[in-house]
């Protein structure tokens, strides 16, 4: 089998709502977007994937880094096609699609599941709903309790208020409204802004410390991301200080990087992400190097209904991930809005967890109408004979 063509679209839809997320103060976004990769074979298997939406460089990095070099190659040999995608991370963004994309051909061609292939840990996993926006606590329990009535039994809560004390207040609000009978976490979002209006500013390592014990007291399961990405030293002090994990890594960009976080212990809980930190089978050695530390490995997710599928097949191979990550926090980011690409949008179980599909490769089904409709840009390469 070999690799004859690849494809890139650029795809954008309205949202329902205007979002405001706590990565990005002052922006309001308008669309749901992703690059969305196909891979297409002699033997007419076609591997999907997807990555964020960042315009032209998404393609350049496919048309111009990857494409060139990966044509005419086995798709079976990953580790082989490994390094191209690296480079192309350095030198291009995101091009962590192409790896999803194999092993969606492998499944497909092999028969089974990704998870399986990669032995199978579990095909159900505890889902959190992770939401976006800071809100007043009135607006916050409203939509927390919204979520409740679908299914979830764990949210994660957004923490980037001026003042550390409006954060604490409202996540004790929180608690106070919906009582223990639910699990909660809180993302800091301080280790990576988006270029925003708004000033960024970053916790202090005393504002941090006194969080964390704030959230030990109100029975907070995590917190994610309470300092920069790369204050190793302090994220170390700071996971030592505390008795509630510290999560995070969402946004570290390669194997050294995450032996560092795990080699220094900056991080109880590893939050890589198979559309923006390495390729997904890469992530599966990320993922055991923190199994041989006693560390948990629990995905973040926050990209599209394509990259959540990825990151639930990786989710469900490992031994040391108790959790998995679902974005949604309406009006504005829906399941809809997310998974607006797919045929089949994702969605929890009756008791608040999410099954795996055992449809071979991701188990995912591209929606070509939705794909014609809300292209922006595409680009295919030349079809090499067969």
């Amino acid at each position: 089998m070999k690799i004859i063509q690849i494809e890139c679209t650029l795809l954008e839809t309205p949202l329902p709502a205007p979002l405001r997320p706590a990565w990005a103060p002052g922006r309001v976004f308008t669309h749901s977007s992703c690059t969305l990769l196909q891979v297409h074979t002699d033997e007419g298997i076609t591997g999907i994937g997807a990555g964020p939406e960042v315009g032209m460089l998404g393609i350049h990095t496919i048309s111009e880094l990857l494409a060139p070099y990966i044509l005419g190659m086995d798709p079976f040999m990953v580790e082989r096609i490994a390094p191209y995608i690296r480079t192309a991370a350095r030198d291009g963004s995101y091009p962590w699609a192409l790896d999803m994309a194999l092993w969606d051909i492998i499944g497909k061609t092999t028969g089974q599941p990704v998870y399986r292939l990669w032995g199978g840990y579990q095909n159900r996993i505890p889902v959190y709903a992770s939401m976006a926006e800071v809100t007043e606590a009135s607006e916050q329990i409203a939509r927390l309790q919204q979520l409740r009535d679908h299914g979830f039994k764990a949210f994660k809560l957004r923490l980037r208020r001026p003042d550390i004390r409006d954060d604490i207040r409202l996540v004790e609000q929180v608690r106070a409204a919906l009582g223990d009978e639910i699990d909660l976490m809180v993302d800091g979002n301080q280790a990576h802004v988006m270029p925003s209006p708004q000033p960024s500013g970053y916790w202090t390592y005393e504002q941090a410390l006194t969080v964390a014990r704030a959230m030990e007291q109100l029975n907070v399961l995590w917190l994610e991301e309470p300092l920069p990405r790369y204050n190793y030293k302090q994220l170390a002090r700071l996971a030592d200080a505390v008795d509630i994990p510290i999560a995070g890594g969402e946004l570290n960009i390669g194997l050294h990087e995450y032996k560092l976080l795990i080699d220094m212990d900056c991080y109880d809980i590893i939050q890589a992400d198979a559309a923006f930190s390495e390729g997904i089978s890469q992530l599966r050695k990320v993922a055991s190097m923190a199994e041989l530390a006693y560390k948990k490995f629990i995905p973040h997710t926050w990209s599209n209904g394509i990259g959540l599928g990825a990151n639930l097949h990786l989710a469900a191979s490992l031994p040391n991930c108790p959790w998995f990550e679902f974005p949604v926090d309406p009006p504005a980011w829906t399941i809809e809005s997310r998974d607006f690409m797919l045929t089949q949008p994702f969605d929890i179980d009756e008791d608040g967890s999410i099954t795996v599909s055992d449809i071979p490769g991701l188990g995912l089904r591209i929606d070509a109408d939705a794909i014609t409709r809300y292209s922006k840009e595409h680009w295919q390469s030349d079809r090499l004979a067969v």
